[in-house]
């Protein structure tokens, strides 16, 4: 399972970050990063809550060919 980051939807408000800061990050200017694009099983439920919280859908996660 992979994150995809829309940045031209993300507003960098931190929603994700409260939600799964081992998989996400803002930085000194509040843009918004990836620590990795990869979600480990352990992540995944925290990563899952922060691509339905986002208030601008800029995040999507993708397995294989599929977009959930």
């Amino acid at each position: 399972m992979k994150i995809v980051l829309d940045e031209n939807r993300c507003e960098a408000n931190g929603v994700c970050v409260r939600a799964a800061p081992e998989a996400f990050f803002l930085d000194a200017q509040d843009s918004l990063h990836l620590r990795s694009e990869q979600v480990t099983p352990r992540q995944r439920v925290r990563v899952e809550r922060a691509v339905r919280e986002c208030p601008r859908q800029a995040l999507s996660l993708v397995e294989a060919a599929n977009v959930i």
